[in-house]
């Protein structure tokens, strides 16, 4: 009996750790302009990344930027999407004053207009540094 309990708290832990620290993936960006791919999040050597899918396209507008969401509603601009030429800051690593990430949207800095965004199921509570 000892150690069937002690097998279940052994495997109720495992499994709470193991949903706390596994990779977390969002809806489909919807919106006018940002309308494919995902984001995931996941931690780095300790830091939480957002990571833009393969399948994701960069929209056609002047200045898209990284936004998120919190629980809370705030709203946090990050960086630039693109990057000189064709390249794009494809992940981002948050910064420590963000502490949940509920949705990623992608802003148009130019426009100031919310080009599409993804939502996670839950919100993503961030690991501490």
């Amino acid at each position: 009996m000892r150690k069937t309990l002690i097998t279940s708290f052994a495997a109720l832990a495992l499994l709470a750790a193991t949903s706390v620290f596994a990779d977390e993936t969002s809806s489909k960006f919807a919106g006018p302009k940002a309308n494919t791919g995902t984001v995931s999040h996941t931690v780095v050597d300790g830091k939480n990344v957002l990571t833009l899918s393969d399948d994701f396209k960069v929209p056609a507008t002047p200045d898209p930027h990284w936004q998120v969401v919190d629980s809370k509603g705030n709203t946090y601009l990050l960086q630039k999407l693109s990057i000189k030429g064709d390249k794009i800051n494809k992940s981002i690593t948050l910064p420590a004053y963000v502490q949940d990430v509920s949705k990623v949207q992608i802003w148009c800095a130019w426009a100031e207009v919310v080009l599409g965004e993804a939502s996670f199921e839950r919100p993503v509570q961030l690991t501490s540094r």
